[in-house]
């Protein structure tokens, strides 16, 4: 049985599921971002503890096939992003997500805006933008090593979308007291 969760967006969010199938002593094979693959179909009222559980640690099962879907592209952006490989960035996106989800890029683009009221384009900016405002602040690398790693044509335009996102430049937002990044499942 297969089960799909919003708002899986880490390694953390694998661990905390994975402790509440724990302690409701529901057997699992897989836990991937996302999903989780069960080894037996649960009973209604196991179904309904593990959605209320979920809930409370601010996860949602989903059970239609559309958010489903809208989630797993999520996911795979989230995926890219975090791990950055530079072989996944020099692959086209649509080519990527049309792979791993087995359906038409066309169909995914407007499913997706539909449901997000954002393109897939727009959505992978922000992604991008929240990752490059996470390496600016752990201050580890400089803007050109950021772009590069991000998979920016050039670091001038990493910083005209930066700019447009967030209203700096990446060198005022690194002065900056506060935090102003967001949680990436409120993106």
């Amino acid at each position: 049985m297969q089960l799909y969760i919003k708002n899986m967006v880490c390694d953390r969010c694998i661990i905390v599921v994975r402790q509440q199938l724990d302690q409701l002593k529901i057997d699992y094979r897989q836990i991937q971002l996302g999903q989780v693959e069960l080894k037996h179909a649960l009973a209604p009222t196991k179904l309904q503890h593990l959605k209320e559980a979920l809930e409370n640690v601010g996860f949602e099962l989903l059970d239609d096939k559309k958010a489903t879907l809208v989630e797993g592209i999520k996911n795979i952006i989230i995926s890219l992003i975090q791990g950055y490989s530079e072989e996944e960035f020099n692959k086209k996106l649509s080519v990527m997500l049309e792979e791993k989800l087995r359906k038409d890029y066309h169909y995914l683009t407007t499913l997706f805006s539909a449901v997000e009221g954002m393109t897939i384009e727009k959505y992978v900016i922000h992604q991008r933008i929240e990752k490059v405002k996470e390496l600016l602040m752990y201050d580890e690398m400089n803007l050109s090593e950021i772009s590069y790693k991000l998979g920016y044509s050039s670091v001038q335009h990493l910083s005209q979308q930066f700019k447009k996102i967030t209203g700096f430049t990446p060198s005022k937002f690194k002065l900056l007291k506060e935090n102003n990044r967001k949680p990436l499942d409120k993106i």
